[in-house]
């Protein structure tokens, strides 16, 4: 629904003054807004839409209100709220015999709460639809400052029907704060650590620092051994499956493995998934002397 211009306009530095505006708009009666709705409905009367959207917009900023404790504007808030509106109208089919701003709750709380997922922290905190549930509740439903207790959580994870264990990390994630790679020598306390960025302090690439090179090597070596003294213990035909499923190039399939030994390549797969066991096994007993 392409709606241009569709209601006031909201500048970030006067959001009360847009407020105060919108008091000033009346209030549709039933009759009135399901005529509205009939003529968009039916007809695409994009002006009814338009006074629809109008008149409901401060109940749109009553609902951003209850998001003010994220941080974020209550200008953006809004703004977000209004394209939650702007698609219940779209979707509102005035026979269900309810008002717009019922229908409409879901739609503008669901714009609201993405656009706090999105800005809230660098990295997101909550994707799943339980996460979400439990990242907008949590913070209502605390009693007191710091962390749940065990009733606490407990009474938390039954309302909301999740385990307790969702609950406590959910808890830990809202207690975690985003850290700037890029601090600087001016922005920490020499005696607290190194002053290069953090960037540089967690993130230091050492895949070519020779001893880590040395040391991988040597595992690798290590490994090929343990590996090649395993399979000795393995017979003939389970060596030969082994080599040619897992350490060949090109890998023979079990189908031509089958056709060599002229059993079925089911057969083969079970060979091979016994051999697979008695290699690791072996392996751990060798790791355990």
């Amino acid at each position: 629904m392409h709606l241009p211009k569709l209601c006031p306009s909201l500048p970030t530095n006067s959001t009360d003054a847009y407020i105060a505006q919108l008091r000033q708009i009346p209030v549709l009666s039933a009759q009135e807004e399901s005529e509205l709705a009939e003529r968009y409905y039916y007809h695409q009367d994009l002006e009814a839409a338009k006074k629809l959207i109008i008149a409901n917009l401060r109940f749109v900023v009553h609902i951003a209100q209850t998001y003010m404790g994220y941080g974020l504007a209550l200008a953006d808030l809004i703004q977000e709220g209004n394209i939650g509106l702007m698609k219940a109208v779209k979707r509102f089919d005035p026979k269900v015999g309810v008002r717009l701003i019922s229908f409409a709750v879901h739609w503008i709380k669901a714009e609201i709460q993405e656009f706090i997922l999105k800005n809230w922290r660098i990295v997101k905190i909550a994707t799943t639809k339980a996460q979400r549930k439990l990242f907008f509740n949590i913070r209502r439903m605390k009693s007191r400052l710091g962390w749940f207790n065990a009733k606490e959580i407990k009474a938390v994870a039954d309302d909301l029907g999740v385990k307790p264990e969702a609950v406590r990390e959910m808890e830990s994630r809202l207690a975690a704060h985003d850290i700037s790679l890029d601090i600087g020598a001016e922005d920490r306390d020499e005696a607290n650590g190194p002053t290069y960025p953090l960037i540089d302090t967690y993130f230091e690439d050492s895949r070519y620092d020779p001893a880590r090179l040395l040391e991988a090597s040597d595992s690798a070596e290590s490994g090929q051994e343990r590996l090649q003294g395993a399979l000795t213990n393995l017979d003939p035909r389970a060596q030969t499956i082994i080599r040619e499923r897992w350490l060949g190039h090109p890998k023979t399939t079990l189908q031509e493995l089958a056709n060599r030994y002229q059993v079925s390549a089911e057969r083969v797969r079970q060979l091979e998934k016994k051999a697979i066991k008695d290699l690791r096994l072996a392996i751990e007993q060798a790791d355990a002397c």
